[in-house]
């Protein structure tokens, strides 16, 4: 055994010890009463002002916003639910939008709901300008003329109720965590009004979430009194917890499993439509990917039909560019390539690359399909004189080493991507918009037109959403032309979880939540 090999085996052994450990202690417990997730990838930030990641799974059990998107079905639209305020009214020029909060929810710390609470959470996420805190870009001001009523008053009309429904800095937490710097959230300290609270925190193992007495929302009929997110980023570990009862829910597990585990009578596979697109961030800030048409002919060199076949099952689609199917502002004609290795070559060619280039490719360890992905697309570049290094790392070390100096950094950053809140401007904007410090933009793309065309659209969304739908399709249009990324498959939601769990339902607007104040066994 080599010492990789042998590094690895220890660290699954480890890893297979602790949730042993912990099932032991479930068993203790009480089974029923602990809904168990394995979690493929680590929660690196848990301040509801700045999480932006995986993170969220864990906070939507701690914290609530305003309203919640409720996706739509075959019998009905979509909608946004109340949530922290039940109802709410906007202006005639939509540039006023007042909610009403709802009596009698109590932060974890005994403290009440106020509108001079929401005021306070939401100052502070715009005011350390972290995560997805561009989402309050608009608010110019917030005005708490009763304790149960606040106002918003926006340099721009926007749909400020499908903004609050968001899955990241719209979280309302207590005024006395309002001065509380990052390092008290990431102590696994919380503020929420949620029907869990943080009562064991563990970086790159686990979370442990105890429910809250007297929680103001509807509890089921054998609710669960804990939540333990066991982070398992390991495919093959996490279905054997599934399949053993070790874990109730997952998510991650290799397409080509699903039949059996579909024939499992213990486990429910569901699966949905999602809102996620599995795209590669050309670095174009390095040579050779500077060049437009080096990023065209490596994108026509993906094997899309064969990373759909055997990533997914056949299970996944064709992306067809930034903002999947399912969302307004969807390009469903997009001129999106197809694999050609004789175009690819001839490109290459024009751009004098010679056999022997080598690009480096980083994705997440924990996602199967984007290493499916990665082997079929070196086997097609090797064709064209090209090796393409695949290096599979931790999530958060990812991240890291994409937000570091692009020089340095990877020459192709595969990820997927779920919204922020159901709005095409939430993809443009995070993934392509001009930044002056990376952060999701993490090929460092940079075009003042496509910029433009951006924030004009977000401008027009509350007025004029045909305008507004066209500027994003022509903005979308344009990061295709310049192959600012390869766009390589939509994928469902597919979920895992034990047959005997009640009144779980997936809502793709919330990548990868499960919401278990609603569930029971």
């Amino acid at each position: 055994m080599n010492r990789r090999n042998f590094l690895k085996t220890a660290a699954l052994t480890a890893i297979a010890t602790a949730a042993a450990s912990h099932w032991n202690f479930a068993m203790a417990e009480g089974t029923s009463s602990i809904f168990t997730l394995a979690y493929p990838t680590s929660f690196p930030d848990l301040d509801p002002a700045t999480s932006f990641s995986n993170d969220g799974a864990v906070l939507a059990n701690v914290y609530e916003g305003l309203t919640r998107y409720i996706p739509a079905t075959d019998k009905a639209e979509a909608k946004i639910e109340p949530l922290l305020a039940t109802s709410w009214d906007v202006s005639a020029d939509g540039k006023t939008w007042t909610f009403t909060l709802r009596d009698g929810v109590k932060f974890h710390d005994g403290s009440p709901l106020t509108s001079q609470a929401v005021k306070g959470s939401i100052e502070r996420t715009k005011k350390i300008g972290g995560g997805a805190s561009f989402i309050w870009g608009p608010v110019s001001s917030i005005e708490t003329p009763e304790p149960l009523k606040v106002v918003f008053v926006l340099s721009e009309p926007q749909p400020l109720d499908l903004i609050a429904s968001a899955g990241f800095a719209a979280w309302i937490y207590a005024p006395s965590s309002h001065d509380k710097e990052a390092s008290w959230f990431n102590a696994g300290n919380d503020a929420g009004t949620g029907a869990f609270k943080i009562s064991r925190y563990e970086p790159g193992q686990r979370a442990v979430l105890d429910r809250v007495e007297g929680y103001w929302g509807k509890v089921p009929d054998g609710a669960f009194q804990t939540i333990s997110f066991e982070i398992v980023e390991d495919a093959t570990l996490a279905q054997n917890m599934i399949e053993s009862g070790q874990a109730d829910w997952t998510y991650s597990l290799p397409y080509e499993n699903l039949e059996a585990l579909k024939s499992n009578a213990d486990l429910n596979v569901v699966v949905n439509p999602s809102f996620e697109t599995l795209f590669g961030l050309y670095n174009v800030k390095r040579a050779p990917l500077d060049k437009v048409k080096v990023r065209q002919a490596l994108s026509l060199a993906f094997p899309y039909d064969d990373v759909i076949a055997a990533g997914t099952s056949g299970f996944g689609t064709r992306a067809k560019g930034v903002v999947p199917a399912g969302i307004w502002g969807h390009d469903a004609n997009a001129p999106i390539p197809k694999t050609d290795l004789e175009a690819a070559k001839a490109l290459l060619a024009e751009e004098g690359i010679e056999p022997g280039l080598e690009l480096v490719m980083t994705y997440s360890t924990s996602q199967a399909i984007e290493a499916v992905a990665g082997e079929l697309w070196k086997a097609n570049l090797e064709t064209l004189g090209i090796t393409l290094k695949l290096q599979p790392m931790a999530w958060e070390a990812q991240w890291q080493l994409g937000k570091s100096n692009p020089e340095a950094a990877q020459d192709i950053f595969v990820m997927f991507w779920w919204p922020t809140f159901v709005t095409p401007y939430d993809y443009l904007f995070n993934l392509f918009h001009s930044e002056e410090k990376p952060n999701f933009n993490l090929g460092y793309y940079s075009n003042p037109e496509v910029d433009a065309k951006i924030d004009e659209a977000a401008k027009l969304s509350g007025t004029d959403r045909p305008r507004a739908e066209a500027l994003f399709v022509e903005a979308q249009r344009k990061i295709i032309e310049d192959a600012a990324a390869i766009f390589m498959l939509d994928q469902p939601n597919v979920h895992i979880i034990r047959a005997d769990i009640k009144g779980y339902a997936d809502n793709p607007a919330y990548g990868h939540i499960a919401f278990v104040n609603d569930l029971s066994r």
